[in-house]
């Protein structure tokens, strides 16, 4: 698959879309009923393939993240869908005149999506495209090789070839992909390949929403039952292994809570666990052997500059090479110079960093680039919205974690360093919209009139209103 032809392919998609128009409710509904006939009807594959892409996953797992979730994306957008495609009618200062806005479909979008939860960043994005009018294109992840040949294999069993394509291919083709002459590009992935995708967008002046990732903080007070914010945060951190781009990525909080948050800790992982890891089937690998040495190695630099390791594990080691799985460990004593606190860690790994107040944690996330999420754990009503109005996220969650995802109706995107735009629910409709402004002049057109020359007394008189003003 070379350049050109990725070339031809959105050439052709683009031009059947101007010749048939914006298509109707109907349609746009039709193609959200497919997508999700697609997953349904092939979950059973779908969940096989991704569990055999990671070396193990559960398939609940897969089933609750990749499959429901993009189910319930698409349902919302077949059920608001009237609603969104409404022209929304705009005051205007002359009287006759109608002024409103009215939604267009872009054309052709570009999806970029990861392979940490392989459909549910190809799908949620898709409601969203789908809803808006649009057709698309799918470049799923290398990394999970046998659920990007399957999904290329179904797409055109339910889909022609100018409503839905996918193309597969390693970081190459991801690249020459995210230079093509798309209306519009969405990327899920790191910050840094973020990086590359905007660049090579920008030759083209592709508008891109960038679904980045970053370290998401979270802030435990004495102001929450310790025990019930370990087990939320423990809950996601553990979640497909941790590879979540909102999963916590540190957690600040006071010296005092140590003793207390080891052992809620390791109570709660020999509950839901039984404490051991390698051999469990809830339990979810890591992607690839690169990954895996990444995170052995954020372990080592930890440890090397002086930090303390406390495992959650009943395992002899922390690691596993033939399963590709790591024991959930907690990183005490760290310092900005180790790189698990530089890095997105993307594991089941949880660095402890101890303040002495919450603005001390507020200095800390305020100084570094901004999340794609942070977590506040605090009762008192006034400090939530001390911590909110405070701090700069993609999403906050008060007194849980990642909780903001899996609700339709909020946006999900970052800022900054995490990323730009959102999407979700009718967020996605209109991100993958042009908001077009469109006005119909009145009978007696007083706009044009009044620019019309002579202007001597119109000046006169506009002079004398801002004089009176």
């Amino acid at each position: 698959m070379n350049q050109q032809y990725l070339h031809q392919m959105i050439d052709e998609m683009r031009q059947v879309h101007i010749q048939e128009g914006s298509p109707s409710a109907n349609l746009r509904i039709d193609r959200l009923e497919r997508a999700k006939k697609l997953l349904l009807e092939n979950r059973d594959q779908f969940l096989a393939a991704i569990s055999a892409d990671f070396g193990h996953r559960n398939a609940f797992q897969g089933l609750a993240a990749d499959i429901l979730t993009s189910v319930a994306l698409l349902d919302d957008a077949k059920q608001q869908l009237s609603e969104w495609m409404k022209s929304e009618v705009v005051n205007n200062p002359f009287e006759g005149m109608k002024t409103e806005i009215q939604y267009q479909p872009l054309g052709v979008v570009g999806i970029i999506s990861p392979w940490n939860f392989p459909l549910n960043l190809a799908f949620g994005p898709l409601a969203g495209v789908f809803a808006a009018g649009n057709r698309a294109v799918i470049k799923p992840s290398e990394l999970t090789p046998k659920t990007s040949e399957l999904l290329a294999q179904l797409v055109p069993q339910y889909f022609n070839a100018n409503e839905l394509r996918v193309v597969t291919g390693d970081a190459d083709i991801g690249a020459a992909f995210s230079a093509l002459a798309f209306d519009h590009l969405i990327f899920t992935g790191s910050t840094n390949v973020g990086k590359h995708v905007m660049r090579a967008a920008a030759e083209n002046l592709v508008p891109v929403t960038l679904e980045l990732g970053g370290k998401s903080p979270v802030v435990l007070t004495e102001h929450f039952d310790l025990k019930t914010a370990v087990e939320r945060i423990l809950t996601v951190k553990t979640f497909n292994a941790g590879q979540i781009c909102i999963s916590p990525d540190y957690v600040m909080m006071p010296e005092v809570f140590n003793s207390a948050f080891i052992e809620h800790a390791q109570n709660f992982m020999k509950e839901i666990y039984d404490a051991h890891f390698f051999a469990n089937d809830d339990f979810t690998s890591i992607i690839s052997e690169k990954h895996f040495a990444r995170l052995q190695h954020l372990l080592d630099d930890a440890k090397a500059k002086g930090a303390t390791l406390v495992t959650l594990g009943q395992e002899p080691q922390i690691s596993d090479q033939t399963t590709r799985k790591i024991v959930p460990t907690l990183v005490f004593d760290v310092s900005d110079d180790m790189l698990i606190m530089q890095e997105e860690i993307f594991g089941p790994l949880l660095p402890i960093r101890n303040i002495h107040s919450v603005d001390e944690g507020i200095d800390y996330i305020n100084a570094h680039p901004r999340p794609l999420a942070a977590y506040y754990f605090d009762n008192r009503a006034d400090q939530q919205q001390y911590f909110a109005e405070k701090t700069i996220s993609g999403g906050l969650v008060i007194n849980d974690v990642m909780t903001h995802v899996s609700i339709d109706t909020l946006p999900f995107g970052g800022v900054g360093a995490s990323g730009m735009g959102a999407y979700h629910g009718i967020h996605g409709f209109r991100r993958f919209s042009h908001a077009k402004a469109v006005v119909i002049q009145s009978k007696n057109g007083e706009s044009n009139q009044r620019l019309r020359a002579p202007y001597a007394e119109k000046f006169a008189a506009t002079q004398a209103m801002l004089n009176q003003s």
